[in-house]
């Protein structure tokens, strides 16, 4: 028995699990930028937020997009990045395989929460081995018709075993989720960067930062559909679009959505596996 990672190759989606709450207290405003390094210089004629205009500072907000944010782009190495002083030292979270990291200011590693993860990972990697085991035992001693009733009575403990076996790493995929489920909604809310096998696996932006076309946190779908319709903008799911970031191949745009309105922008390259 396997459970879905929430950060494979086409199981992406999977990290948008349980990040309902966190996109409706993004778009509210409840959960405020996360902060950081001093904003970098909007690109040449970026928009300013949609329906938001300028800061109350009178400054253009940060561009986030697949040219980059923070010297953070495709293709950049975890090591490079946390020499280029964007992202915070500490992970805050290992979970699935990928590494992620807070930007310089924003929120400190919750340990509390980390053990959350590491207790539950391991605790379905034992259950799920266990079901394998028994799974595989049970196959192998089942008995055919004109069994002895001693052999027909083994046969159905084996079987027996193997259900319960199941059913406990069954449980175990429901303390995976509501852990991915709370480092996502962390995630979301503060931004940040997320590494896996083969470098830069997705970035997310904080809610004060802005796409070229002014599209971020508390943009109203209207806003992003016409900003994206003619880019190849779609519903990929409940709560979700996606469109090609037009940088390198395998790199999309993710933006998730609740009550009409923008919660969280992501970069993602659905083509890094975590782990």
């Amino acid at each position: 028995m396997k459970a879905a990672s929430g950060r494979t190759s086409g199981g992406r989606a999977g990290r948008m699990i349980g990040l309902g709450l966190a996109v409706a207290l993004v778009g509210a405003g409840a959960v405020a930028c996360s902060g950081g390094p001093a904003a970098e210089p909007a690109a040449a004629g970026a928009a300013a937020p949609a329906g938001s205009g300028k800061s109350a500072a009178g400054k253009a907000p940060e561009v986030f997009g697949a040219t980059g944010y923070r010297g953070l782009a495709p293709g950049t190495a975890k090591e490079a990045a946390l020499a280029g002083g964007a992202l915070a030292a500490a992970p805050v979270s290992t979970l699935d395989g990928c590494v992620d990291f807070s930007y310089t200011g924003g929120p400190a590693p919750d340990p509390v929460r980390m053990a959350a993860e590491t207790a539950a990972e391991a605790r379905f990697k034992d259950l799920d081995a266990k079901a394998d085991a028994a799974a595989a035992k049970a196959d192998s001693g089942k008995v055919g018709p004109g069994a002895s009733a001693r052999d027909s009575a083994d046969d159905a403990a084996r079987q027996a075993e193997a259900a319960r076996a199941m059913a406990d790493a069954a449980q175990a995929v429901v303390g995976v989720a509501t852990a991915r489920e709370e480092r996502d909604k962390a995630f979301a809310a503060a931004g940040g960067a997320s590494f896996g096998k083969g470098g830069l696996h997705e970035l997310v932006a904080p809610a004060g930062a802005r796409t070229v076309e002014g599209i971020g946190a508390g943009s109203t779908v209207d806003e992003l559909r016409t900003a994206y319709g003619a880019r190849g903008l779609e519903l990929a799911g409940s709560g979700r679009y996606r469109m090609p970031a037009g940088g390198p191949q395998g790199w999309v745009y993710e933006f998730t959505v609740a009550a009409e309105k923008v919660g969280a922008v992501v970069l993602v390259d659905r083509g890094t596996k975590c782990a």
